[in-house]
């Protein structure tokens, strides 16, 4: 690994804490509503775009709910997964399919699992509380001629995470990682997580295209937000069983 590595002593515990901790509590707006795309690509495989929305609140500190809606191509139209993250650090996940027109819970033994066939996994999609890991600043390095600061995150408990280790360069004016590597039980990272693009929209640092790609494979998924607004006052009942299975619901707050 570049950069300077840091000892293993308790001030790099205690930094790293508190950076893992800023990276968390980074402002990005009370509530926000993107419309994007997701690019299936890589090595081996036909090259899919598909288009969605994705809204975004926040109640009180430790919970929010995330909606991500597809509507398009056709074969994936509808498809939607709603994301509750609460306080302390459960997490619930709701998939709905339109050929079963129905909503099914994601058990937490599929966190592993691909996310619409994408290099996602559903657990990339919860907001992990900065307490689940212990945290350590092991060096500092320059990514793309910025500087960044290398945090190691490991589980405090081994059974609350696909991920045995992650690895972040973080952006140290934004907050925001622009390279996670992300490790399951190996020597080396089985994916990695970059950014390509940062843009600031109403006073909030936003991630405009970033790539996950399985080290393994080659396979690749690039995300790109074409719009997004932020502090739209949504309400709550977007976030329910039936604004999963309702997109009319939350239409009326698309950019």
């Amino acid at each position: 690994m570049a950069g300077l590595v840091a000892p293993a002593g308790a001030d790099s515990l205690e930094e790293g804490q508190a950076l893992a901790q800023a990276i968390y509590d980074r402002p990005d707006g009370q509530d926000a509503v993107t419309r994007g795309t997701m690019t299936l690509t890589g090595e081996g495989r036909r090259e899919r775009v598909r288009e969605s929305f994705e809204y975004r609140l926040d109640g009180e500190p430790g919970e929010s709910w995330n909606l991500i809606r597809f509507t398009s191509p056709s074969n994936i139209a509808n498809t939607a997964l709603l994301v509750h993250n609460h306080p302390g650090g459960d997490v619930d996940q709701w998939l709905y399919l339109p050929a079963t027109q129905r909503e099914r819970r994601v058990s937490s033994e599929n966190r592993g699992g691909s996310f619409v066939q994408s290099e996602l996994y559903f657990e990339d999609l919860e907001d992990r509380e900065p307490h689940k890991d212990e945290h350590r600043i092991i060096g500092k390095d320059e990514l793309e001629g910025v500087e960044v600061t290398i945090l190691e995150s490991i589980p405090v408990d081994s059974g609350n995470s696909v991920y045995s280790k992650r690895v972040s360069w973080v952006h140290e004016e934004t907050l925001i990682p622009v390279r996670i590597d992300l490790y399951e039980g190996r020597d080396e990272p089985s994916k990695r997580m970059e950014v390509q693009s940062i843009e600031e929209v109403q006073g909030y640092w936003t991630v405009m295209r970033s790539s996950m790609t399985d080290l393994d494979s080659g396979r690749v998924t690039i995300l790109e937000v074409r719009e997004v607004v932020y502090d739209n006052d949504l309400p709550r009942d977007i976030f329910t069983s039936r604004g999963l299975e309702d997109p009319q619901r939350a239409q009326r707050y698309n950019p």
